[in-house]
């Protein structure tokens, strides 16, 4: 009778976070189990998640910080050479999302973030603290520099739906990926498009709201 192979701290930590990513893009993020998660990885001891990261939100954390490292990766040098120009800030970030629709994992990913997008901190301009000093934060800095026509509220408002319509845009596509469902449109003119819909939207101009009468 062999013995059985043990995995490292780091080893473990890995795995726990590659099934997470399968079960919190399958079941939700709130609908996932934690025994489900370690049943995936291949643990037998069901606080492994407590040990290796805290919590759920523990691990969840973990599991964003990953995903924005490897966006980060893209983004960063698209970032250094856009200017300052609202389409051309939307197109890298757009640019770098779609980096996670090449692989599984990445897609999969998509599918989490979206259900996090009000966690962001931009309607506060407090940022979670897997975004904080992040490229993706400055981005999002950028953009709101470039909002001037808005009064602040509606400012941070639209800001924050624009950033809510591409994740979960890039969600549903990478959900139509991974069933193996084909998409009514190209890559390349779902995401030109989804570029000119998101600057659209961030360019509108204010609305014109009447005082309703007592």
């Amino acid at each position: 009778m062999g013995l059985m192979a043990r995995t490292s701290g780091p080893e473990t930590r890995e795995k726990l976070i590659r099934a997470a990513e399968e079960a919190f893009a399958a079941q939700g993020v709130d609908g996932a189990q934690l025994r489900d998660v370690v049943a995936l990885a291949g643990q037998s001891n069901p606080s492994a998640v407590q040990y290796h990261f805290g919590s759920r939100a523990g691990l969840l954390d973990a599991v964003m910080a990953g995903r924005q490292r490897r966006t980060e990766q893209v983004l960063d040098p698209l970032l250094a050479e856009a200017p300052d120009d609202l389409h051309a800030l939307v197109e890298a970030l757009v640019t770098a999302e779609a980096s996670e629709l090449r692989t599984e994992r990445g897609r999969r990913c998509l599918r989490i973030s979206a259900q996090l997008s009000h966690e962001s901190g931009v309607r506060t301009r407090t940022p979670h603290p897997t975004l904080d000093g992040t490229v993706y934060w400055r981005l999002i800095e950028r953009v709101e520099a470039r909002l001037t026509g808005l009064p602040e509220p509606l400012r941070l408002e639209r800001l924050d739906l624009a950033l809510t319509v591409v994740g979960a845009a890039m969600a549903d596509r990478a959900r139509q990926y991974l069933d193996g469902t084909a998409p009514l449109t190209p890559e390349p003119l779902f995401l030109a498009d989804l570029v000119e819909t998101t600057t659209a939207l961030l360019r509108a101009s204010p609305p014109t709201v009447r005082e309703e009468l007592p």
